[in-house]
């Protein structure tokens, strides 16, 4: 800016050197970025996948060499934590799969001339409950998995009954 008198009093709206503000710009909303597509951002970064793996392996490898007892419980918390991200990935993609099938499905009826039919939140939770007991069934876990489920629903039955002291 311009220097001043010090004798005059300053003005109240002095003209001084616009500076120009930068724009700050956040991909994940803005237009510039493209259009998020899951099925390409997994084919473009699919090698993320193998260096994954290779760390998951080498936390294995250190946890089982480690004997400080802070660190193995690091170690085993960081472990914890890749093989949940692995499970959930997982889990996106055969969600994913399972909607790409059935919007195939719609596309080859739409061909055929039938009118499209689109399932419903609840009806895609009971396909997805369907399709999970089968997967228990297959590898034998389904007991178990019943009687987790049992214990939990008779705990919660259990709450919802009036205790004993108000009787």
């Amino acid at each position: 800016p311009l220097e001043m008198s010090a004798k005059k009093p300053v003005p109240f709206l002095r003209q001084v050197v616009p500076v120009r503000k930068k724009v700050q710009r956040d991909p994940r909303f803005d237009d510039l970025s493209g259009e998020y597509k899951p099925e390409i951002f997994m084919k473009t970064y699919s090698f993320l996948d193998s260096i994954k793996k290779q760390e998951k392996e080498m936390v294995q490898k250190q946890l089982k060499k480690c004997r400080n007892v802070e660190q193995k419980e690091k170690l085993q918390r960081l472990l914890n934590r890749m093989t949940q991200q692995e499970r959930a990935q997982k889990k996106q993609q055969k969600l994913r799969e399972r909607e790409l099938t059935l919007k195939r499905q719609q596309r080859e009826l739409a061909k055929q001339g039938k009118k499209p039919f689109f399932l419903k939140k609840s009806e895609k939770r009971k396909l997805e409950l369907a399709e999970k007991y089968a997967e228990l069934k297959r590898s034998g876990k389904l007991e178990s998995f019943l009687n987790k489920k049992r214990k939990r629903n008779a705990i919660k039955d259990k709450r919802h009954l009036p205790s004993q002291k108000s009787l």
